[in-house]
C-alpha cells in the first residue's frame, strides 16, 4: 500500500510542475512595463511589450552616469561608471521578481505587472 501511494505522489508532482511549466510559458506571471527610477523618483515607464526597435537611455545624475538599454520584452543597464559594475552584471530583466538596482548611483529598475511583486 506505502507503494502504491508513493506512485500517485510522484504523479501528481509531475503533473503540477508540468502545468506550472506550461502556465509560464504563455507568459503569465510576467510583467512588461518597466520603471526606471533614480533616487525614489520616477524616470521613465516603458511597456516592454510595445518596443519594438531597441534604443538606450542615457541616465545622468549627480549620483553618477548609467546606460539603460531597452528592447522588445528586456531590459538591462549597459553601462554604469560606478565601481562594483553589479548593474551591468545582473542581465537583461525580462519579468517581475528581482530588481537591477545600482546602488551608488540611486537607480531602480522594476518591472511591473504579472503575478509577481517585485
Amino acid at each position: 500500500m506505502k507503494k502504491q501511494n508513493l506512485v500517485w505522489i510522484l504523479i501528481f508532482t509531475v503533473l503540477a510542475a508540468g502545468g506550472l511549466l506550461w502556465y509560464f510559458s504563455l507568459g503569465h506571471g510576467v510583467g512588461t512595463v518597466a520603471v526606471v527610477s533614480v533616487n525614489g523618483e520616477q524616470l521613465e515607464r516603458i511597456d516592454l511589450s510595445k518596443v519594438r526597435k531597441a534604443y538606450d537611455l542615457d541616465i545622468t545624475t549627480e549620483y553618477g552616469h548609467n546606460i539603460v538599454h531597452v528592447e522588445p520584452g528586456a531590459i538591462s543597464v549597459s553601462e554604469a561608471d560606478c565601481p562594483d559594475q553589479i548593474c551591468v552584471f545582473q542581465g537583461k530583466l525580462t519579468g517581475s521578481g528581482i530588481p537591477i538596482i545600482c546602488m551608488p548611483h540611486r537607480l531602480v529598475i522594476e518591472i511591473e505587472g504579472g503575478d509577481l511583486d517585485a
